[in-house]
């Protein structure tokens, strides 16, 4: 079972992480590639995998900060560092390296 200081450890670094995921998406958003219409085929087809690229870190970014949400809900629910699988303690290495983790060890190994 996870300390105060503990939790509040973990809670600083998720709302550190989402501050930064934040800026990220930001910096993220897919630009506007409007050119001007003499510009060609193969530029265009450059522009458009600039912006697949783009839309695809934006999405993973948005996928961790989901997980950094609910992590912080769990702090706020009083159920952080409970496996959401088995309901065992998740190990502090585990959290030290993904504090939005919500499963234990053994329960990621099964995926």
């Amino acid at each position: 079972m996870l300390s105060k200081e503990e939790i509040e450890k973990y809670k600083t670094q998720l709302e550190q992480e989402k501050r930064r995921i934040l800026v990220e998406i930001e910096k993220a958003e897919p630009q506007d590639f409007g050119g001007d219409v003499e510009s060609d085929l193969s530029e265009e087809s450059d522009e458009a995998e600039d912006m697949n690229d783009q839309l695809a870190v934006q999405a993973s970014l948005k996928e961790t900060l989901s997980e950094v949400d609910l992590a912080l809900a769990r702090i706020q629910k009083g159920t952080y560092g409970k496996c959401e699988k088995c309901g065992a303690d998740i190990e502090t290495r585990v959290l030290d390296l993904v504090p939005e983790s919500a499963l234990c060890e053994n329960c990621k190994l099964e995926i």
